[in-house]
């Protein structure tokens, strides 16, 4: 009988600096044990906001996470505006889909090329990779600082955007710089159908399994900025029943919460929007489903890849069909006056759902917050896909062979900016 131990070390595994590990015990050629353990510090933002006028919430949460800024603010200012008697203008809730494209944009396109590809091209890097693949990697720059562009143009920088505010935004952009950001945004269609066929063209592993799927559904389009959550297995809940079917718990070997879906690991992101909205999109991407043959929905989460670069295409023809009609408002936002109460609030990051909760005194005062973000919402079902896909894999792989694969099946789930390179180191205990 042979009985080998891999351990596998993961630093920043979740989106938040933090470290994790992995760690796999084989015998007689079976894994008998599993664990994904994620080590992160306490960030402490829900209690930060305690105390803090309504007003501050939108710029304190965009420094919760330096790629999906953008996410937190419209997520929280979804919570904190339900609480208000007066509706935002047609052209807030407009701009606000568009600022939200440009964060998928330069997300999805970072992802993409300078995190996955190296996976599927052979390199250990995206440093590495530019040598032989210089156009693939000016390509995602180039995606990735449009996608900036369109973030800055209402959020005043691509970093941390200070543009948002309750009722709307603090400045409305000036047509003509709207005009010539939709020229570029036209410019990078034929890229970005390009980047699709690319992605469709590389040799993805065909890894099928089941999972359930979540993300936000809206009757109007592919929904990205509000909604209501549906699921694969038929449930559809209002913001404010989440905590009725969705719990977070600990670990007993990791300090980052977990999330289940009425007690199962369930998949949030690029591919479980795909797969329940796909019929929503615009009739040219429903022809290039076809024309890179993606069936929907998908069970092979390597189809993540294919979901980015669908919904590449998807925000740049948003973007541009809603600025195309620009008119500059008479007021960038509408006076809001909030009440008492708790406000229930989401939007789909590029990473998958993104849940707030706020709890507002009479004062004006944050009493209570809670944020449920998609990484954390994720972890269980990573770790039931490295359990199965290892497994299918090949249990008699040698070490790296084994530690490239679960790094492939990890970074299907994109968790954050840091942990998407070519990070695990490994011990192989042989006895």
């Amino acid at each position: 009988m042979t009985s080998r131990r891999i351990r596998i070390d993961v630093p920043a595994l979740t989106r938040v600096e933090g470290e994790g590990s992995l760690r796999l015990e084989v015998r007689d050629g079976q894994l008998i044990d599993l664990g994904l353990s994620i080590f992160e510090p306490p960030r402490y933002f829900e209690k930060f906001l305690e105390g803090r006028d309504a007003s501050e919430v939108v710029d304190i949460v965009a420094r919760i996470c330096g790629i999906c800024p953008v996410a937190y603010q419209i997520s929280a200012l979804n919570a904190l505006e339900s609480l208000a008697g007066e509706p935002l203008t047609d052209w807030a809730r407009s701009m606000r889909r568009v600022f939200y494209c440009g964060e998928w944009l330069q997300s999805h396109a970072l992802h993409i090329h300078l995190l996955a590809l190296p996976d599927f091209l052979g390199f250990d890097d995206a440093v590495s990779m530019a040598a032989r693949h210089p156009d693939a990697v000016k390509r995602g720059l180039r995606l990735q600082g449009l996608g900036n562009a369109l973030i800055k143009l209402f959020g005043g920088r691509s970093v941390h955007p200070v543009g948002a505010r309750l009722g709307g935004f603090h400045h409305a952009p000036s047509p003509d710089d709207v005009t010539a950001i939709v020229e570029k945004l036209k410019a990078a269609q034929p890229e970005a159908r390009d980047l699709t066929h690319f992605c469709a063209g590389l040799s993805l592993p065909d890894d099928p399994q089941s999972f359930i799927c979540v993300a936000l559904h809206h009757p109007d389009g592919y929904a990205m900025e509000s909604g209501d959550i549906r699921t694969s297995e038929g449930l559809t809940l209002k913001a404010h029943q989440f905590e009725q079917h969705f719990h977070e718990h600990h670990k007993p070997d990791s300090t980052a919460l977990w999330s289940d879906l009425d007690g199962q690991p369930y998949l949030t992101g690029p591919l479980a929007r795909l797969n329940l909205n796909h019929a929503q999109l615009p009739a040219f991407l429903q022809q290039r489903l076809n024309e890179i043959g993606l069936s929907l929905p998908s069970h092979n989460m390597f189809h993540s890849l294919l979901a980015r670069a669908i919904e590449i295409e998807w925000v740049l023809h948003e973007a541009i069909e809603r600025l195309s009609k620009y008119l500059l408002p008479p007021s960038a936002h509408t006076p809001l006056t909030l009440t008492e109460g708790v406000g229930y609030g989401m939007s789909e990051a590029p990473r998958g759902l993104l849940w707030h909760r706020y709890a507002l005194g009479q004062d004006g005062l944050i009493k209570a917050a809670r944020i449920v973000p998609p990484t954390s919402q994720n972890q269980a079902r990573i770790e039931a896909d490295l359990h199965r896909s290892l497994t299918a894999f090949g249990l008699d792989q040698d070490a790296e062979a084994l530690r490239l694969r679960a790094e492939q099946v990890i970074r299907n789930y994109d968790p954050c900016i840091s942990c998407a390179t070519h990070f695990l180191t490994l011990e192989k205990h042989e006895r």
